[in-house]
């Protein structure tokens, strides 16, 4: 078990759930979610300008009424199970999209994969030497990973050039 995999798909999932139940909360309505956080600035700015109590106690009670007209605790939660859904199905997605590399058969060789690169840049045709130039491996990593594709019938020799077999 990958423990940075198994944490970030757990700590995806949780907050998708979070994100989901929050949208249920409100449902939907960021717009009045911005209109509340305004309204509550205008409130604290208002308390600080020194005014009186009765206007600020009227400016609580108009910022309690907006958030009762935005939010739906109710709603939320009765839409727990769909939000716990929603957190499964994107950790699912992140544990699946982020599989360990065991898991991914047939893509080869990172120093096979440079080779490759430099092959098709070229035309399908390179030198050892195209290799070293145009790739980060050293001498000794050009012949090793030529000979093993050699073996493994990824690539032709035709005299000091390689080509890629067909």
């Amino acid at each position: 078990m990958n423990a940075p995999r198994l944490l970030t798909t757990v700590l995806t999932g949780v907050s998708a759930a979070l994100i989901a139940y929050s949208a249920f909360y409100v449902r939907g309505n960021t717009a009045g979610v911005l209109r509340y956080l305004r309204e509550r600035g205008d409130v604290r700015d208002l308390e600080a300008s020194g005014a009186d109590a009765a206007a600020v106690q009227a400016a609580h009670e108009n910022l309690t009424a907006l958030a009762l007209s935005i939010a739906d605790p109710a709603f939320a939660a009765r839409m727990i199970p769909v939000s716990l859904l929603v957190g499964l199905l994107v950790g699912w997605w992140v544990w699946r999209s982020f599989g360990s590399r065991a898991g991914q058969a047939g893509r080869g060789d990172v120093q096979e994969r440079m080779v490759l690169k430099v092959a098709y840049r070229r035309g399908g045709q390179f030198t050892a030497e195209d290799l070293r130039r145009f790739s980060p491996l050293s001498e000794e990593q050009v012949g090793t990973v030529t000979r093993r594709m050699l073996e493994t019938g990824q690539l032709v020799r035709d005299g000091d050039t390689y080509r890629l077999a067909r």
